[in-house]
C-alpha cells in the first residue's frame, strides 16, 4: 500500500479546490476499511468465500428473497456485520469531508457503506445508497428503532408494537436501489461539481461510474483516491494510490495552510 504523498498531484488539487465552489464525494468500502472494518470481499475482506457456512452464497444469504424465506439466516450473517464494525469508528478520512462541507458553497458525499462514520464524523449533506445498518424498520408497521450495537439483538428481532419481523433499513441483493436520496443524487447532477472525488470504491456499479463521467463530460476535474486500480482508474484527470485518510489529510493540510513563497 502506497502511503508517501504524491506531492505535485496533491498541489495540483489544492489549487483547483481553491478555485472550486461544489465538491461530490463518492466513496466505498475502502474509506472505512482505514478504521478496521473488513470490506465485503477481496484482501481482509468479510467473505472471501464462494459460499457461507450454510452451503449458499453470501449474495443469497443477504438477500431480499431469504429474509422472506428464512429470515433467521439472513439476520444471522447481518449480526455478523454488526459484530465486524462493533466498536469502530469514523476516521480522519471522514473527518475531512465533514469539515469541507463548510468551507465550500456546497458538499455532497453519495456513500455506498451503510456503517454510518460519514454521519458521525459529522456529515450533513449526505445520500447512504445502500442504507445504514444502524436503523431497522418493521416490515409491516411504521415503528423505526435506531441501534448502535446491531449485534446484541434477538435473531431474528420482531417488531414490539405489532409481533412482525424487523429488518435494516439496507439496500439487500435483489432490491433496487432508488427512493428520495437518489432522487435527489440526480437532482445534484444535474446542477454539476467543479470537482468529483471517486475514494475507497471500485466504481463496478454504473450509479457510482455515472457522476465521473458526467464531471468528464461537463470539462469538470475528477479525482480518485485508492491504493489499487479500478474501473475508473484511467479515465480521472488525477490519481493518488493512497489511502484515504493520509491523502485527504495532507490535501485539507496544505490547503488552509498554504506554503508562502
Amino acid at each position: 500500500m502506497i502511503s508517501e504523498p504524491d506531492n505535485s498531484t496533491i498541489d495540483a488539487l489544492v489549487r483547483i479546490l481553491r478555485k472550486s465552489r461544489s465538491i461530490l464525494f463518492i466513496t466505498g468500502a475502502g474509506i472505512s476499511a482505514e478504521s478496521g472494518i473488513p470490506t465485503y470481499r477481496g484482501i481482509g475482506g468479510l467473505y472471501n468465500v464462494d459460499t457461507t457456512e450454510d452451503g449458499v452464497a453470501i449474495e443469497e444469504a443477504l438477500s431480499a428473497s431469504m429474509l422472506v424465506e428464512n429470515p433467521a439466516l439472513t439476520w444471522k450473517y447481518l449480526a455478523q456485520i454488526g459484530i465486524a464494525v462493533q466498536g469502530a469508528r469514523h476516521n480522519r478520512a471522514h473527518e475531512v469531508i465533514a469539515e469541507m462541507e463548510s468551507r465550500f458553497h456546497r458538499v455532497w458525499t453519495l456513500t455506498q457503506n451503510v456503517d454510518g462514520f460519514h454521519r458521525t464524523a459529522g456529515s450533513k449533506n449526505l445520500i447512504e445508497a445502500h442504507g445504514n445498518m444502524h436503523s431497522l424498520s418493521c416490515t409491516k408497521c411504521k415503528y423505526k428503532e435506531s441501534l448502535d450495537e446491531l449485534a446484541s439483538i434477538a435473531i431474528p428481532p420482531k417488531c414490539p408494537r405489532c409481533g412482525a419481523l424487523v429488518r435494516p433499513d439496507v439496500v439487500l441483493f435483489g432490491e433496487l436501489i432508488n427512493g428520495p436520496g437518489i432522487e435527489h443524487l440526480q437532482s445534484e447532477l444535474e446542477k454539476g461539481f467543479d470537482i468529483v472525488f471517486s475514494i475507497g470504491t471500485t466504481s463496478v456499479f454504473p450509479y457510482i461510474q455515472a457522476p465521473i463521467y458526467m464531471a468528464k463530460s461537463g470539462g469538470n476535474v475528477t479525482v480518485e483516491i485508492n491504493p489499487s486500480e479500478t474501473t475508473v482508474s484511467q479515465v480521472v484527470d488525477y490519481r493518488l494510490a493512497m489511502p484515504a485518510g493520509a491523502a485527504l489529510d495532507e490535501i485539507w493540510r496544505r490547503y488552509r495552510c498554504p506554503a508562502k513563497d
